[in-house]
């Protein structure tokens, strides 16, 4: 797979290359959009870390997002893979369609339902997303597509049952019902809300975790 080479200014960018998002925190891409043998491709470009430091973690969520989508070949809700580019950037399928915070969504929508469809049946492929948010949810038509899968985990099923993989199964379908109260105004159920609500152990990690990067970020 082939593509050209993004400018890091702006401005300068070809004709033929569209600028999505400019990476600019912590392992964050450039994306774009270019032509690529007569139709639209996504490219998630990590080359500013190239010769630094960074480039071996930016290689390996290179190739862990080529493997779970390579896993999803064929999957209605994820965008095909089209190969990687000399290890740190990745090729997308271009899906046309809007962000779930840009789509009108009425309360009675069909879209969340089947968004909610769609990672149950990812959690079943022993996959889950862990970055579940209106910015990575497209919806195409009718249909949510989820992009966006550097986060994603592959477990075993040997380890499906542990308190980790259950936390972050729950934590990807907590994301959804968020998002659907948030749009359209459904709170979950009495039933869902205990179910979806997260164990002490997680809040304390997640406050860690958060800790730990804006002092990255600040570095």
């Amino acid at each position: 797979m082939n593509a050209c080479a993004l400018p890091r200014d702006p401005r300068s960018l070809p004709p033929d290359v569209r600028l999505l998002k400019r990476g600019e925190r912590f392992l964050e891409p450039d994306v774009y959009v270019l032509d690529m043998d007569g139709r639209p491709a996504v490219v998630k470009d990590y080359g500013r870390y190239r010769r630094t430091p960074m480039s071996p973690l930016a290689r390996l969520l290179v190739r862990r997002e080529a493997r779970v989508l390579g896993l999803l070949r064929g999957w209605r809700h994820a965008p095909a893979l089209l190969g990687t580019i000399g290890g740190l950037a990745l090729g997308i399928e271009f899906i046309p369609g809007e962000t779930l915070s840009e789509v009108a969504i009425d309360a009675g929508s069909h879209v969340f339902q089947q968004l909610r469809g769609a990672v149950a049946s990812l959690h079943a492929a022993g996959i889950t997303h862990n970055d579940l948010h209106p910015a990575n949810v497209l919806v195409a038509g009718s249909t949510p597509v989820l992009i966006d899968f550097a986060s994603a985990m592959r477990t075993p099923r040997w380890l499906r049952g542990f308190p980790l993989a259950r936390e972050l199964r729950r934590s990807d379908l907590a994301n959804v019902a968020k998002m659907r109260q948030r749009m359209t105004g459904e709170a979950p159920s009495a039933r869902e809300a205990a179910l979806l609500a997260s164990p002490r152990w997680v809040d304390a990690i997640r406050l860690g975790w958060k800790r730990v990067y804006r002092r990255l970020k600040g570095a």
